[in-house]
């Protein structure tokens, strides 16, 4: 096993869980120096399947979502299987599950079941609308999550245009962040107090809050907010303008940055403009301040506006494609790119942790497991000795590599 380090070294976690959600919160946990060890079905996360692209055969979606962890398969309609995972839950810190209500009671494995013999046990519970509620049954898919949490009804080009989801799956992406800061809380607390906890979050209430400045509106107002493109709903103008090449992001929403952005567009006399003198102002006139900042704009380069903005101490910003990101100084800098090994693609790319600890750094330091890597090195850890992993992979109630 690689040496693990972070701020959560030591923690064992086994995660049940596929796809996105669930492996977002074993990632995150992972990077942070908890030893997660990923159990998949005889088939492999569906996740696997999600190609193309691929490298070397193997899913880049995979990969990307399951590096740091080790890798186990167990086929879990055999007795032996299951009894393998119970004794993998009785020693755990964490437990992640992403399955539908029931799954896990039906296998014995209820957090009801398993603090009896850990009491010490975090059971991290992750679905699409959590477990609780009129829609605790439902399966869960971040599009679903998108549309009914009202983030599709604000993300578009305008009012009167079809619905637009996030191109990420933020609601998916939201859920694991939310699911690993739970266990993090409920780890501290355990700590302290040497008992466990459920942590129940869903992709619902990750998508819900996304909406703090909408709902706010909402809350103040009685009306419902509408989509703006890329303008902010309470500051102006704080949105993406059109250049000469591309697009370029400015943020010059509070009066200061205001006078600086018409300091650099060399245009004063806006600011007397009785439509544009005040944030609030710009806001309800902001069609025909996008009009007139746009023809400004389009006359020069992104590059050379980024040059006067950043001597004019104006926050803006370059609209990159996703390459561009990649490729981006800051990016590489703050280690947000960087390359692992993987045993059948060889060096790969992934995101790094985007969080940075001064004593206890988090590592990205693994690429994803291929299906059943390390069965036999943890099945020799749990106290299997060879005779009988070979005859559990004879029978097919684990994989191994």
């Amino acid at each position: 096993m690689t040496q693990k380090t972070g701020p959560l070294k030591g923690m064992r976690v086994i995660e049940l869980a596929h796809i996105m959600a669930g492996p977002v919160c074993g990632l995150m946990l992972a990077d942070m120096g908890a030893d997660v060890i990923k159990v998949e079905k005889p088939a492999g996360d569906d996740s696997r399947r999600f190609v193309p692209p691929e490298i070397e055969g193997e899913s880049a979606a995979y990969m990307m979502m399951n590096r740091n962890k080790r890798g186990i398969s167990l086929n879990l309609k055999d007795p032996a299987a299951v009894d393998i995972l119970r004794k993998l839950l009785a020693e755990a810190d964490v437990v992640i599950e992403n399955y539908r209500k029931g799954t896990m009671e039906k296998l014995g494995l209820s957090y009801e079941d398993l603090a009896k013999v850990n009491p010490r046990l975090i059971y991290c519970e992750i679905s699409g609308f959590g477990r609780t509620g009129p829609y605790a049954e439902r399966g869960g898919f971040d599009l679903i999550a998108q549309g009914m949490s009202g983030l599709m009804s604000i993300t578009g080009e305008g009012p009167g245009r079809p619905p637009v989801k996030v191109a990420a799956p933020i609601s998916d992406i939201n859920a694991g962040i939310l699911g690993a800061m739970g266990v993090s809380a409920a780890y501290a607390n355990m700590l302290q107090t040497g008992l466990g906890q459920k942590v129940d979050t869903s992709l619902f209430e990750a998508a819900i809050t996304q909406t703090y400045w909408q709902s706010a509106i909402a809350f103040a107002t009685g009306e419902k907010p509408e989509p703006l493109g890329s303008a902010h709903p309470l500051n102006a103008p704080y949105q993406a303008f059109q250049t000469s090449d591309g697009w370029i992001n400015i943020g010059a929403a509070n009066q200061a940055n205001w006078l600086r952005f018409l300091d650099v567009i060399k245009e004063p006399e806006l600011d007397i403009d009785p439509r544009f003198s005040s944030n609030a102002q710009r806001a309800q006139n902001l069609p025909a301040l996008i009009e007139i900042l746009n023809t400004y704009l389009a006359q020069d380069t992104t590059q050379n506006w980024l040059t006067r903005m950043e001597t004019a101490q104006l926050p803006a910003g370059p609209v990159n494609d996703i390459l561009q990101m990649h490729a981006d100084p800051q990016a590489l800098a703050r280690e947000m790119i960087v390359d692992v090994d993987h045993v059948v693609a060889g060096s790969v790319k992934t995101i790094g942790h985007p969080v940075k600890f001064s004593r206890t750094p988090a590592q990205v330091s693994a690429a994803a497991p291929i299906l059943g890597q390390h069965t036999r090195e943890v099945l020799s850890e749990m106290g299997y000795d060879s005779t009988q992993i070979d005859k559990l992979i004879k029978t097919q109630a684990v994989i191994a590599a």
